[in-house]
């Protein structure tokens, strides 16, 4: 038996990678960016406490763009659970935010 394992992910058996396969090959940044600024237009609506951190996934994902440089994945999944807590279970908001961290494979 061996515990060669690449990615975390062992065959058909799914051992790794806490029973999930990812497979985000090269997630459209302009798909993800739409997503992080419908995010932020339904939370000014329906929890506006909360657009802050929209914003902050909003703008890590646009500067990624710019500079060229890998977002900070421990700042968007901050606000993706902060987001996720304060919103109403059903509700767009939580399926965006649901969304924006499936794609970004959080």
């Amino acid at each position: 038996m061996s515990t060669f394992n690449i990615r975390n992910i062992n065959g058909p058996a799914n051992i790794g990678d806490h029973g999930r396969i990812e497979i985000n090959n090269g997630a459209d940044p302009a798909a993800v960016l739409r997503l992080a600024e419908q995010l932020v237009e339904r939370l000014r609506t329906d929890n506006p406490a909360l657009v802050p951190q929209a914003q902050v996934i909003q703008g890590e994902l646009a500067d990624t763009g710019q500079d060229g440089r890998t977002a900070d994945r421990g700042r968007i999944r901050s606000a993706l659970e902060t987001i996720g807590i304060g919103v109403a279970a059903g509700s767009g908001s939580l399926a965006l935010v649901q969304e924006i961290g499936r794609v970004l494979g959080l």
